[in-house]
């Protein structure tokens, strides 16, 4: 146990480090943490704390997804709730059936496979995304649209990879059996996280004690996940589900002041904002130290570069037909907008905690899992790279 504290720490140091280079150098701190992992590998640096899907789900997920739950303003969300849904949902199924069948036809994988492989990579994560909007500083509609959107898909994408893992597993469900399960799923998350942040507020307000409150946010979001998931339902859902509605009724909302006081809330933000750097500081390091370990020659540069492609191809294919839908609504999304929706789409920690959870009979497992990483390394490190000179050149930056 002293040996896993002491290298955790070491760890937040190097992530203490990389944050000040980072800065001076004008450099995405994620970009500057997955390249420290990787250094720290190549260094033969052995960290004792390994990426695996439990570490993801039950202690870097819930601080992630409650803290960027928590600062969606809820007045502007339900103004922009019908594209956010509408890019979640079909978003995420248009993405998956590009590359599903990209790897299918120019590769030959089976279609279960290729399917499950399309499912996980869909989704633009919430935690990958929301730290370059830090970096880069960029508000409003614009980033509300983005973090939103990263935030439901990510439930949504969890939600159809049991589905279609099943389905690989030759599961004998009929299509009105796989679609009660989805709406089983996703509602029975929505519900325990509304209930759990209800009782958070109503808890809260039992007392004055900032400690108290942040503590029982703490229950809150962690608790939400853990029952969700030990009941089978999403536990991602129930999490984003109750971060909204403390963060709707207790801390952004116009009228915010149910359960929580004044100097609870001041509180409660910065406390999640520094769990979610820490949170931050460890996958991100982790990311590049498992990264350098991937053996990427065994599936081909070929194919991973193709796979790269195809999830790009399947962004844009949401993004911008999408966009066309409410070209002449009041949600009409400017095109110079649009190059960055599909652009921040960036994949990160919840497709590899998906990745990771797949069963060894699954066929082309491990090409699967090397795809998953060529993906995710290039997403944070080529896109979330060149994410600000885009901004800047896009005029959403003011230029150096």
């Amino acid at each position: 146990m002293d040996v896993v504290i002491a290298r955790t720490l070491a760890l937040l140091v190097v992530a203490i480090l990389v944050a000040i280079v980072a800065r001076r150098l004008s450099l995405p701190y994620t970009v500057g943490l997955v390249l420290a992992g990787i250094a720290l590998t190549l260094s033969r640096f052995d960290s004792g704390v390994a990426l695996t899907h439990d570490i993801i789900f039950d202690v870097i997920l819930p601080p992630l997804l409650f803290e960027a739950a928590l600062n969606i303003p809820w007045q502007n969300l339900r103004r922009d709730m019908i594209p956010v849904l509408v890019f979640s949902v079909l978003g995420v199924v248009i993405s998956a059936a590009v590359v599903a069948s990209g790897m299918t036809w120019l590769f030959d994988w089976p279609l279960q496979s290729a399917l499950v492989f399309g499912v996980l990579i869909a989704a633009t994560d919430p935690v990958a995304v929301i730290a370059m909007f830090k970096d880069t500083k960029v508000g409003g509609r614009l980033r509300l649209l983005v973090e939103s959107e990263s935030l439901f898909n990510d439930g949504v994408a969890a939600v159809l990879f049991g589905l279609a893992l099943g389905w690989a597993q030759a599961s004998n469900d009929s299509p009105l059996e796989a679609g009660w399960a989805a709406v089983t799923i996703s509602g029975g998350g929505i519900a325990i996280g509304l209930i759990g942040g209800a009782l958070g507020i109503l808890i809260a307000g039992r007392t004055t004690e900032h400690m108290v409150e942040a503590a029982v946010t703490a229950v809150v979001a962690y608790g939400a996940f853990l029952s969700a998931e030990h009941f089978h339902v999403s536990g991602v859902l129930a999490t984003v589900s109750a971060g909204l509605l403390v963060g709707g009724l207790s801390v952004r909302g116009e009228d915010a002041r149910f359960g929580f006081s004044s100097g609870g809330r001041a509180f409660m933000l910065e406390l999640w904002e520094f769990a979610a750097f820490i949170a931050n500081s460890l996958v991100f390091l982790l990311i590049g130290l498992t990264a350098a370990r991937v053996p990427f020659q065994q599936v081909g540069w070929g194919p991973l570069g193709a796979a790269i492609i195809l999830v790009l191809i399947g962004r844009a294919a949401t993004v911008y037909p999408l966009s066309l839908l409410f070209a002449r609504t009041v949600w009409s999304i400017r095109f110079r907008e649009q190059h960055v929706l599909w652009w921040a789409g960036l994949r990160g920690a919840l497709a590899l905690a998906l990745v990771l959870s797949l069963p060894p009979t699954l066929p082309l497992r491990d090409s699967i899992v090397i795809a998953t990483f060529a993906v995710v390394a290039f997403s944070v490190m080529v896109q979330g790279l060149t994410m600000s000179a885009l901004l800047r050149r896009l005029g959403f930056l003011p230029t150096r």
